[in-house]
């Protein structure tokens, strides 16, 4: 065992505690310490819970062991939420000074589930207000940092979930994804963040009316990754998960999308030298062209994207008052709706259908597509989004992510790998995308992958209180 406990991966921690290496009050005195040492400068957690009510649900799991009675493979173990979720007798603010007050009264499906395999939460992961935008700020916790820099952001949506994983603050973490809330953050973070197919957590529609969001498992790896989507999944996932044999695996690499995605310099570069490093591992990479006008995709998703916040109009809109409390983001995304026309949404579902259409056709050549998983570096927390990329404005403030928008459109299942480090230390990763209900392979290409990268064995410097900082 590691010196230190919280250097334990989670399935690690998980057998040590059923085994009784180590008891629940250590675990969760040592994750305090830990968070108390290093969240005040990253700022990944909020809304902790008492410790002395911790230590005191940590005292009763290891009773609970004691007797013979085991609840699950996270008995005792520390787990926060994102903030965007329900958690009983924990406040749901979702990062908006809306709901600053407002208390969890039941858990989230998810929650519950994690609740039942014996979890103890010790409060929600920090997230931009309302989950918009791929910078993790809201006026009430503030701005989340990467784990690799505390000057540069987490990225977001589930940026205090990829940052919390990546500082040794959680063992394990969920997280939700539209444009790429789970893969983002886990490229600037160099974590695993996974989003499952559509219908894998808690939807069962496909096709062109599907929800564009859905909530995942972000690890330090793909086996706790693995663990704990087994756990929120609607149904877990039979068989075992193995490697995939590397020498079968076709990828289709997408690039910039025929140059149409701007890049920071670099980026591609880094994407390129990890496939390298799997085509000596036999994988055959191609590198091909989109069969399809990017643009389209863009109109297609914003469009969706929109009209979706009519859900919450009547809750965060029509009241002049409640609505002036809102970030700029929210209100322009509920202006963008309200001029939607039916023939927009109409030539929206068309597109989607036809890039559903297209996704398939691809998937009969190719095992996966690859793409990166973001068009920029991580970039300062002080800055709410990029206004620049590769020389190219951004004209929203979710254009420069728009290289999530193919697999999210599609519902697709899709993991980011990290690929490495640029010249500042600033980490980046890679959308390895497969066929819609293609989760277990995708999953079984990572755990090859890790065996033949070494990427997330370089963890960040941590600075702590008191340091200089």
């Amino acid at each position: 065992m590691p010196s230190n406990i919280v250097d334990l991966h989670a399935t690690e921690l998980s057998r040590a505690i059923r085994n009784k290496q180590v008891s629940c009050t250590e675990v969760m005195q040592a994750y305090l310490s830990h968070i108390n040492r290093h969240n005040p400068i990253y700022n990944a957690l909020v809304n902790l819970v008492d410790e002395d009510q911790l230590m005191a649900q940590a005292k009763h799991a290891d009773e609970t062991l004691a007797q013979g009675r085991y609840w699950g493979w996270m008995h005792g173990m520390p787990h926060a939420v994102k903030e965007l979720a329900e958690v009983a007798g924990i406040p749901f603010t979702e990062g908006s000074p809306i709901y600053q007050n407002r208390i969890g009264i039941n858990d989230d499906p998810i929650v519950a589930k994690i609740r039942q395999q014996g979890a103890i939460f010790i409060g929600k992961t920090n997230t931009p207000e309302f989950g918009l935008g791929s910078q993790s700020y809201n006026p009430l916790f503030g701005v989340t940092a990467s784990a690799y820099d505390p000057e540069l952001t987490a990225g977001g949506s589930s940026g205090g979930a990829a940052c919390g994983l990546a500082t040794r603050m959680l063992p394990v973490a969920d997280g939700s994804d539209m444009m790429g809330s789970l893969r983002n953050p886990g490229a600037f973070n160099n974590v695993i963040g996974f989003r499952p197919s559509a219908n894998v957590i808690d939807l069962n529609n496909t096709g062109p009316d599907q929800p564009l969001s859905t909530k995942g498992p972000m690890g330090r790896n793909t086996r706790d990754l693995i663990q704990l989507l087994q756990t929120i999944a609607l149904q877990p996932f039979p068989g075992v998960f193995s490697p995939v044999e590397l020498k079968t695996i076709h990828i289709g690499w997408l690039g910039d999308l025929n140059h149409y995605l701007p890049m920071d310099p670099g980026i591609l570069d880094l994407c390129e030298a990890s496939l390298e490093s799997a085509a000596l591992a036999g994988v055959r990479i191609h590198s091909i062209n989109l069969p399809f006008e990017a643009s389209d995709l863009w109109e297609s998703w914003t469009t969706l994207r929109h009209n979706r916040r009519l859900d919450r109009k009547e809750e965060l809109f029509d009241d002049e008052a409640v609505r002036a409390l809102l970030k700029p983001e929210m209100t322009w995304e509920f202006e963008q709706a309200l001029s939607i026309t039916p023939e927009e949404m109409a030539t929206a579902r068309r597109i989607r259908n036809h890039w559903l259409s297209t996704l398939e056709r691809l998937f009969v050549s190719f095992d996966f597509l690859a793409l990166p998983s973001a068009q920029a570096f991580p970039f300062s927390k002080a800055i709410h989004w990029p206004t620049e990329v590769g020389g190219q404005k951004m004209d929203t403030y979710h254009r420069w992510m728009e290289v999530m928008i193919p697999a999210s459109l599609g519902g697709l299942p899709v993991i980011n790998l990290p690929v490495g480090f640029d010249e500042y230390g600033r980490p980046m990763g890679l959308q390895v995308i497969g066929p819609f209900g293609g989760d277990k392979k995708v999953l079984e290409f990572a755990l090859a992958y890790e065996q033949i990268t070494n990427h997330l064995q370089r963890r960040p410097t941590l600075v702590e209180m008191g340091s200089g900082q």
